[in-house]
């Protein structure tokens, strides 16, 4: 007895079982496996007519079709009609065997038997579905509705029903992308016997011939190709594999994201993803504008995953570092004036400096200077902490973190960029984004920023309008241009999805002068409108958010002063000196906790956990009151708006 499990192709579908991408099997054949359920019960209903009308009360070989199929024979001197069942020629199929044999025939019956004492009807149908041939390296009736019709065999007309019945007869002769005539009169004769049998009635006989029979062959569907490619390898004993994404949305993407290389340079590339941020489901992801491009913009390599420089994109994260650390506020002001840190003097893009500003009007106005010198108080090190505590995988190159991360001095992947602005949509919470619906059953439970922080960050990104983008309001976005006009970046997010955009050449080499607010940035909003027709509103403030004027904050985070700013006071950074960092204190009664400092300019103010507890301090010794067990991270911010900071646990 054959082996009746042969191999099938693979199929990658969306999370709505729609087919992105199917794989051949090893000899190059489409062979897609096919159950009774996927197929138009009416397919059926013709299929059985005209094959095997009783082959729903055969054990496999059908005797009564045998004796007619010989008494017609000795009676015309030549065959009129088969007996060969459904069964048999399943068999026949399974084993590659021959037909014009008795031999061969006696074969299949013995086959046939026993395939019918070891099958359900419905598992030998769908055998029978899978492998019927249809002409050339088509093997089943759903490769055939795809190759000719460009569709799932779910919904069929009359006269596509009358060809798919009629091929497996006759498929190399009658092939219609070879014999488009042979086809035709072979799907009319099926058609007048399903007439006959009443299978179909005259108005849609009549439809069916008056209808053109297909003369080439489609091309299977091959969406998402990167994805598909890297599903199959995680899963290489799955020949069916789901994804996440939207196969509707991933066409109109990679649609456009065709069309706007026409608009680059010729060996640029684009890449692109899109995801729900509240649960990590990527909707669509494109690893480059064209696959077939290969040669020239190297459409083979997913630039999803390639390690690239950010740009400005991961100042938004600096910001939030720097809100949740108590070092700024969005109404704080800041300097952008010449600094110095060590040998490192960092400059602003135009090599200009605008004086005092909000850090929120820095960040929409993308100013370098400022970001570096909240970076520097942040501490590179533990900026880096954050970035992995979201769930991204920075490369510093010698490993070792410098300020000029501030400005992209690193590399990270789109979709670890993307992923962190998934993380500020979550309110700060790391977000894993993958297309695999098994990687998102479990996210991670860390935190990299407060949701106050996060709140700001998107606050601020939401009021700088989108270029070319007819409805913009809400949707909050950075865009990234790196050193030498190598890569291209706009990452963005709404109340609901984050997508982010990536243009540049695969190979690393610089673009002729390209930026992001000209090129990523009006695709960005392009996906947005493709995904929606109005962006979803961000939501509200958290609680413990001060939104404030600068006047209205307290003193120390009205103006924050550089350290390494060449006009910078000379006066002594503050200091923590108790409680010091990592101690355990016991809790005592009534017995308010001590806070000592050593040095700053007061006066001061404390936040105990993100929250201002204690404002216009002037001492050294600064009561904290009473506080429930628990961990406290303390910050201390003097008059200059400089900080210290100590974490310490109460039992």
């Amino acid at each position: 007895m054959p082996a009746v499990l042969h191999e099938t192709s693979v199929e990658v579908r969306d999370a709505h079982g729609v087919l992105l991408r199917a794989f051949p099997v090893e000899d190059g054949r489409w062979r897609l496996a096919t159950k009774p359920e996927q197929v138009d019960p009416a397919y059926l209903t013709a299929l059985i007519a005209f094959e095997d009308k009783r082959f729903f009360r055969h054990n496999g070989v059908d005797l009564r079709a045998i004796l007619r199929a010989g008494w017609q024979a000795l009676g015309n001197g030549r065959t009129v009609s088969g007996a060969s069942t459904l069964t048999m020629q399943l068999a026949r199929l399974l084993e590659n065997g021959a037909t014009g044999h008795w031999s061969g025939k006696l074969r299949q019956m013995r086959v046939a038997l026993a395939l019918e004492r070891t099958h359900s009807k419905q598992e030998l149908l769908s055998l029978y579905l899978t492998h019927a041939p249809f002409g050339g390296n088509l093997e089943g009736l759903r490769s055939a509705s795809y190759a000719y019709f460009g569709k799932e065999p779910r919904r069929l007309t009359p006269a596509e029903i009358a060809l798919l019945v009629a091929l497996p007869q006759a498929p190399e002769s009658r092939r219609p992308d070879r014999a488009a005539q042979a086809a035709k009169e072979a799907r009319n004769r099926v058609a007048r016997r399903l007439l006959e049998e009443g299978i179909l009635t005259q108005e849609s006989y009549e439809t069916a011939l008056a209808m053109p029979t297909p003369t080439a062959a489609k091309p299977f569907p091959a969406l998402a190709f990167h994805s598909a490619e890297h599903a199959r390898k995680m899963h290489p004993h799955n020949s069916q594999i789901a994804l996440t994404l939207d196969a509707e949305l991933q066409a109109r993407l990679e649609t456009l994201a065709r069309k706007s290389l026409l608009s680059v340079e010729p060996k640029a590339s684009i890449a692109m993803i899109v995801a729900e941020h509240k649960t990590g489901a990527i909707k669509a992801a494109i690893g480059s504008g064209g696959v077939t491009q290969s040669t020239v913009r190297k459409g083979f390599v997913d630039m999803t995953r390639a390690l690239r420089s950010p740009g400005s994109t991961l100042k938004p994260l600096v910001y939030a570092a720097a809100y949740d650390l108590s070092l700024a506020h969005p109404e704080t002001i800041i300097r952008d004036e010449p600094v110095r840190f060590g040998s490192y003097e960092p400059s602003n893009f135009d090599g200009r400096f605008q004086g005092e500003m909000t850090t929120r009007e820095a960040l929409q106005l993308s100013r370098n200077i400022p970001v570096i010198t909240l970076l520097e108080a942040v501490g590179p090190e533990r900026f880096m902490q954050r970035l992995r505590q979201a769930g991204a995988k920075p490369d510093v190159q010698g490993g070792k973190a410098g300020l000029a991360i501030g400005l992209g001095g690193m590399g990270i992947t789109l979709r670890d960029l993307t992923g962190l602005y998934a993380g500020l949509a979550q309110g700060g919470k790391a977000v894993r984004l993958s297309e695999q619906p098994e990687a998102l059953t479990d996210q991670p439970s860390t935190r990299f920023t407060s949701a106050s922080a996060a709140w700001q960050i998107g606050d601020i990104l939401s009021t700088v309008p989108l270029p070319n983008a007819r409805k913009s309001h809400g949707i909050a976005y950075k865009t990234g241009t790196s050193y030498g006009y190598r890569d291209n970046w706009a990452v963005g997010y709404d109340g609901e999805h984050v997508i982010g955009v990536w243009i540049g050449r695969p190979d690393g080499t610089p673009m002729q002068t390209s930026f992001a607010r000209e090129t990523a940035a009006p695709l960005l909003a392009k996906a947005f409108q493709y995904l929606k027709s109005v962006p979803v509103p961000l939501g509200p403030a958290p609680a413990e958010t001060l939104t404030v004027s600068t006047a209205e904050l307290p003193e120390p985070l009205q103006r924050f002063t550089t350290r390494g700013s060449l006009v910078a006071s000379a006066k002594g950074q503050p200091e923590i000196v108790f409680p010091p960092r990592g101690v355990r204190l016991a809790q005592l009664p009534d017995t308010p906790v001590m806070l000592k400092l050593r040095g700053g300019v007061p006066p001061f103010a404390v936040l105990t956990n993100g929250a201002v507890t204690v404002t216009e301090a002037r001492a050294s010794m600064i009561s904290l009151g009473t506080l429930e067990p628990g961990f406290f991270t303390l910050s201390v911010v003097d008059s200059q708006g400089r900080s210290a900071q100590t974490e310490f646990e109460l039992r």
